[in-house]
């Protein structure tokens, strides 16, 4: 089966009614975790995003704290682990200030973690492209942000 295009899925919903379409929402969050993760944030955590990146951040936390640390390739694959996760949840966001706010943090619990990653070239060069991404976003946002954003990107020491 192929799927509809985004337009004509746009135009058959609008001929549904509230309760059809409460009753597909339903079956969405049933089918995929995501769907579910997705609901959630647009429902519960959409109005207050400071509160939603603060959970996000604790989240980034509890992944760094589990990190298995006895050889520098379990640290990076935990590392794209929480990598992965952490743009999953910026792309339920979808705004420029919490895509900063969220790598931003990744990359300083990065830079701090023990054992230090600068004896494995691979793990730094995630770091960099993370520092790369951080950059060309704060370029889209107003200047008062942005002087705020590099200054922070300057506490990183790159």
């Amino acid at each position: 089966m192929k799927a509809a295009s985004v337009k004509i899925i746009k135009d058959e919903l609008q001929h549904l009614e509230s309760k059809e379409l409460r009753e597909l929402c339903l079956k969405l969050a049933r089918f995929k975790k995501e769907n579910k993760e997705l609901l959630t944030y647009l429902l519960f955590e959409a109005h207050n995003e400071e509160e939603y990146i603060n959970g996000v951040k604790l989240e980034i936390d509890e992944l760094f704290d589990s990190v298995n640390t006895k050889s520098f390739f379990y640290i990076r694959k935990s590392v794209r682990k929480i990598l992965t996760t952490t743009k999953k949840y910026i792309r339920y966001s979808k705004k420029k200030e919490t895509e900063i706010e969220l790598l931003l943090y990744f990359c300083i619990k990065l830079k701090n973690f023990k054992p230090s990653i600068k004896r494995s070239p691979r793990i730094q060069n995630v770091l960099t492209t993370q520092i790369k991404l951080i950059k060309k976003a704060v370029e889209t946002l107003h200047e008062d942000l942005q002087f705020d954003y590099n200054e922070k990107l300057l506490e990183l020491d790159l």
